[in-house]
């Protein structure tokens, strides 16, 4: 049997587990059984059809048909896009042009997912009268300028063609659509919990079939690029102190950490509407053993990162405090007494000594980037990776690899780009922050959505000082962000009830209505 045949078997195998084990806590109070087995089937579906299909234009095609169809039944579109984010690897290829044009644009999984199904969302919320018009709000305006920005820059330096393919065709695919759809299409509660707990559960099934990986030394997804007929030059295999990478249909280990860093923010939460503790605490360690099978160290200090400021926004910090630092010394102390603890403690971020020429690197990468940036330092310049000082870092693959988000932004466009990137999401931040501190209930479900939402964003902006923006990191950060803009309009613009703040997880659901 062919690898990716027998990889298709066990794919099925543990998502099945999965779906089945996620069920009855999914559809107890975020998404209606009918959604959850509507997508489920699709997710299963549209896997069948990549592995199947043994073309990708073939594969490309059936998804698209199986995808429009499903679309026109879904109410929450942005939960259906989280919920099949990550049931194939984005493998892409070009779509041939005519005449002058050599190509259109690169599709790819994510794409087409974005185009399929948050393209309608876009539409139908602009014919709502009560759609926040585009433009209006400071993380709006931000994310605007940041787009036309990087147009403009890029209309100086490319081709038309490409200017347009770029500047204006992914802009909005990539990067507007996620954000819009996620900051409009979110006006009460449910829709958040339908929302979040579907990136939970794509997140699930990404962490038994990375956990499967890393046991069993085997990559499931790179033998589907062959099977396709399309080079796809992810997926490759990683190790670290001769264990194997996990990455899943992520593309890539670390961006397999850092989705599962994303779902255990979102599980900050998602946990309390699991009535089962056992499936609670279960669901807990597959996703922690997932965060680990990539032994990617950028996520894990973002996990981190997003369970202190989790803590720091509780009512009793104090006490939370103080638990975590007696677990961590116990865990600590434990694994120092373990037969592997030398070498559990060699894998960790700073006091680790594996694969120190990572960590090498990404300083030479920060100190020449700083003097190619300071050559340029308002615009930055599009041809940086050309320049003498950065074809030093080449690395033995013949690429340069830009393991820094915020390098990657100040190179391309400056510090005036890195200033509207980073000003946008500290704006969102602290949108969130001001929307949090008019809720008089700190135990209330809105606070705690506001915690959760809050910690994934600022652990997000942690992440990515460790990895560029690529595969299916930006969809997602921006994705998140929208979704920081949505929870603070729902606060600003709603009149809210004493009853709904205080709302505690309650059976029945409570809206809040714009």
């Amino acid at each position: 049997m062919p690898e990716h045949l027998r990889a298709l078997v066990v794919i099925l195998t543990l998502s099945a587990g999965v779906f089945l084990f996620a069920k009855a806590p999914a559809t107890a109070l975020a998404m209606a059984p009918k959604d959850f087995e509507r997508r489920r089937n699709l997710w299963f579906a549209i896997t069948l059809t990549a592995f199947l299909a043994h073309n990708f234009w073939v594969y490309i095609v059936v998804a698209a048909g199986l995808l429009l169809v499903a679309v026109r039944n879904e109410h929450n579109k942005l939960a259906m896009f989280f919920f099949l984010l990550f049931a194939v690897p984005p493998i892409g290829e070009q779509i041939t042009g005519l005449g002058l044009i050599r190509h259109f644009f690169t599709i790819d999984y994510i794409r087409l997912l974005t185009l399929v199904v948050l393209f309608p969302a876009f539409l139908s919320i602009r014919k709502h009268p009560d759609a926040e018009r585009f433009g209006r709000s400071i993380p709006d305006k931000l994310i605007l300028s940041y787009i036309v920005l990087n147009f403009l820059l890029m209309f100086t330096a490319s081709t038309f063609t490409n200017t347009l393919r770029h500047g204006v065709f992914y802009a909005f695919t990539d990067i507007l659509l996620p954000y819009y759809v996620a900051s409009r299409s979110l006006k009460n509660l449910h829709a958040f919990r339908d929302v979040l707990m579907a990136f939970v559960i794509a997140a699930l099934l990404l962490s038994a079939i990375g956990t499967f990986e890393f046991g069993k030394h085997w990559l499931l997804y790179p033998p589907l690029g062959n099977a396709l007929g399309v080079r796809w030059d992810a997926g490759s295999y990683l190790d670290r102190e001769s264990l194997l990478r996990a990455q899943g249909s992520a593309g890539h280990s670390i961006a397999l950490g850092y989705v599962i860093a994303v779902a255990l923010g979102f599980f900050l939460y998602i946990r309390k509407t699991f009535s089962n503790s056992v499936l609670r605490h279960l669901s807990l360690l597959l996703l922690l053993a997932g965060l680990i099978a990539p032994l990617s160290r950028g996520p894990w200090v973002g996990a981190a990162a997003m369970l202190l400021i989790f803590l720091l926004t509780a009512k009793v910090s104090g006490q939370r405090f103080a638990t975590l630092a007696l677990l961590g010394a116990i865990v600590c102390s434990a694994l120092l007494l373990s037969p592997a603890g030398e070498r559990i403690i060699d894998l960790l971020p700073f006091i680790g000594t594996v694969d120190e020429a990572s960590i090498t690197y990404r300083q030479r990468l920060l100190e020449i980037s700083i003097q190619v940036i300071l050559q340029n330092p308002f615009f930055g310049a599009f041809d940086y990776i050309y320049s003498p000082a950065m074809q030093e870092l080449k690395q033995g693959q013949g690429i340069i690899d830009i393991v820094n988000s915020y390098v990657g932004v100040a190179l391309a466009s400056g510090l005036v780009g890195l200033g509207l990137f980073s000003g946008f999401f500290i704006a969102v931040a602290i949108s969130i922050f001001k929307g949090m501190r008019t809720l008089t209930d700190k135990n209330s479900e809105l606070y705690l959505l506001g915690q959760a939402l809050l910690s994934t964003l600022l652990g997000i902006l942690v992440i990515i000082c460790t990895v560029s923006s690529w595969l299916a990191i930006p969809v997602i950060y921006w994705s998140v962000a929208g979704l920081g803009v949505a929870y603070a309009r729902m606060l600003a613009f709603a009149k809210v009830p004493k009853a709904a703040q205080r709302e505690n997880f309650q059976p029945s659901i409570t809206s809040i209505r714009a």
